[in-house]
């Protein structure tokens, strides 16, 4: 008799899709060079090029902008350019930024299968919105950034608090990104973690950190939608 062949385990599916923003639902990185430029002027600093931003995202815009300066600006100075890089956002505002292929039309499917979606960034918090409002309006239930109460991931604070705002378990939800960041940022959180392979990170460094999938184009997380 032939022995039985074991079936390959069910792909899971979730209720509640939570995204990380810049990487993953957008391609900010065009704005945010012309901004962390902007702001590094102001204060006589040198430029950055796009390389050098791009290995400066993914732990908010603070982190970000202390990165970019030199070696030793005192934290007090780290923190004008900062506010003067959140001032300049609106200005500057999203010119650049574009959805990732797909996103759009992936996001109005699961939409209409009445699944959750919300966005828990690191960037600050009216920053995460107004990319939104201009980019993919309508599109989520709740938005959320860095603020007063809600530390950047990894802590998980904001995902926990998220998923209790859509009423669901750790178990039913699924929280994507582009970074190391994002991954253990799911992990804390007990959640189910998809990296995306178009962001700024590449596949690798997402396995290395953990992540449960890896997609290389939107229309690919349909499968993971109930």
């Amino acid at each position: 008799m032939p022995k039985p062949q074991p079936q390959p385990a069910a792909r899971p599916t979730f209720e509640a899709f939570i995204f990380d923003l810049d990487g993953t639902l957008l391609n900010t990185l065009p704005d945010l060079v012309v901004l962390t430029n902007a702001a590094l002027q102001d204060f006589d600093l040198p430029a950055r090029t796009s390389a050098q931003v791009l290995s400066y995202v993914g732990d908010g815009g603070r982190m970000l902008i202390k990165r970019a300066v030199p070696t030793g600006t005192p934290d007090s100075v780290v923190g004008a350019i900062f506010e003067r890089w959140k001032q300049l956002y609106p200005v500057i505002g999203n010119k650049l930024t574009t959805p990732y292929p797909g996103v759009p039309e992936v996001l109005a499917e699961l939409r209409s299968r009445s699944l959750k979606l919300g966005v828990l960034s690191n960037k600050f918090d009216q920053g995460v919105r107004d990319s939104i409002g201009e980019c993919l309006p309508g599109a989520f239930d709740a938005l959320q950034g860095e603020d007063a109460d809600t530390p950047r991931k990894p802590d998980p604070t904001g995902l926990e608090r998220m998923m209790r705002q859509f009423g669901v378990t750790p178990a039913q939800t699924v929280y994507l990104g582009d970074s190391p960041t994002d991954m253990r940022c799911a992990a804390a959180a007990g959640v189910f973690s998809i990296g995306v392979s178009w962001g700024y990170h590449d596949a690798c460094e997402l396995k290395q950190a953990g992540a449960d999938a890896i997609v290389t184009h939107a229309s690919e997380l349909l499968a993971f939608a109930r």
